[in-house]
């Protein structure tokens, strides 16, 4: 067997309902509070508006940040900046991946309160993080990035010196994280499709990674029959339905899972480049590139032949999945899995680059830009630009 080896996980607390447990839990690590959510969560759920007065009554200090959109320096610097005098003793995230994602620097970047640039990932004069933080809860109301299961945060600069980095250390997985899908019952479609896109694609990049183990391939197949099974129905007459949420936020935690262990494959080496030029979200760009991206890595993977069989068998055990047909040899599994990528790509109505302002007078800057990293095949220049163009 291969040699690899696991992060740890946070402490899992999943369910219907049990988020009421948010007060007693965020008690275990003291009475000095910050809550970062997204914009008018409060108003929008009656219930989390309930327990934040709740926290609020027994803290000493309870600090409220609210996160519009991708996390950018400014944002985590302000944040920090503005609670350190208050002895934080735990940060609590409640909203999407880029609430979790700043919620997770804040606690992360508390200690030192240095600008959150001199730990990015690639940025001049980087510098590994110490591993300090303030005890951090991780709140999902959304089924996607499984943040609420990794050791990074993704912080963006947008434009022509942008960029979408992680701030990264293995203590930087939350102290806990929180799964009740009841929050994720008031999801809009548009906001279902491109979380649970996130999902699937990190599942099916993890399940294929060149760092894979069989832990990761376990958890990912996991993730992807869920995926598989409820995924349609959470974005259609599903929404209310607390079985498919529920499916589609334990699919999303596995994701995390599975990409922190094993790393991720072309479509989130786009994620980086274009995700730090346009302002695009996340998800919609998974969303939008995950087939063409599978297409060219299973073309390139059978040219290869008996080299690339590891990978080959994996989208094919993904490809059986989805069909619901184990006797499909491997051509024939990789063939549907291709065919289903692309029928859920036309059902959800998924958006192309262009829509966003991206141009093909963009590629090439992007394929210069664009790491491979964990790819299960080296794809060159050509096959990047092939991907870009047929979603332009």
């Amino acid at each position: 067997m291969m040699s690899f080896s696991l992060l740890r996980q946070p402490h899992v607390v999943f369910g219907a309902g049990k988020v009421s447990r948010l007060p007693e839990l965020v008690g275990i690590y003291g009475k000095n509070v910050v809550i970062v959510t997204g914009a008018g969560i409060l108003e929008r759920s009656g219930t989390l508006s309930v327990l934040f007065e709740e926290i609020q009554f027994k803290s000493n200090r309870c600090r409220h940040v609210v996160v519009s959109g991708e996390p950018s320096p400014e944002v985590i610097d302000g944040a920090v900046k503005a609670c350190r005098k208050d002895e934080i003793d735990v940060v609590v995230a409640v909203g999407g991946g880029s609430v979790i994602d700043a919620g997770k620097a804040v606690s992360a970047m508390l200690p030192s309160g240095e600008p959150v640039e001199r730990f990015i990932e690639g940025l001049p004069g980087y510098r590994m993080p110490d591993g300090r933080k303030i005890s951090f809860i991780a709140v999902p109301t959304t089924s996607g990035t499984g943040s609420e299961a990794t050791n990074n945060a993704v912080i963006s600069r947008t434009g022509d010196n942008g960029y979408k980095r992680s701030l990264r250390h293995e203590a930087f997985v939350p102290d806990i994280a929180l799964l009740d899908p009841e929050l994720t019952l008031s999801m809009p479609i548009g906001l279902t499709v491109s979380s649970g896109m996130d999902a699937l694609t990190q599942l099916l990049e993890a399940l294929v990674s060149t760092e894979g183990s069989p832990y990761t391939d376990a958890v990912a197949m996991n993730g992807l029959e869920y995926v598989a099974a409820y995924f349609s129905r959470a974005c259609s007459d599903g929404q209310d339905d607390i079985k498919a949420r529920g499916a589609m936020s334990w699919a999303a935690y596995l994701s995390g899972v599975a990409l922190v262990n094993a790393g991720l494959g072309i479509v989130h080496g786009f994620a980086s480049s274009i995700g730090g030029y346009i302002d695009i979200p996340h998800g919609r760009l998974c969303a939008t590139l995950l087939h063409a991206a599978t297409a060219e890595n299973i073309a390139i993977l059978r040219q290869k032949g008996d080299e690339a069989d590891g990978a080959l068998a994996n989208y094919a055990k993904a490809g059986r999945l989805f069909a619901g047909e184990k006797s499909l040899n491997d051509n024939e599994a990789c063939d549907v899995l291709l065919e289903r990528l692309e029928s859920i790509q036309e059902e959800l109505d998924i958006a192309r680059l262009g829509t966003y302002g991206f141009r093909k007078e963009d590629v090439d800057r992007i394929v210069s830009l664009t790491r491979n990293k964990n790819n299960p095949v080296a794809l060159d220049g050509n096959s990047l630009r092939r991907i870009l163009l047929e979603r332009i």
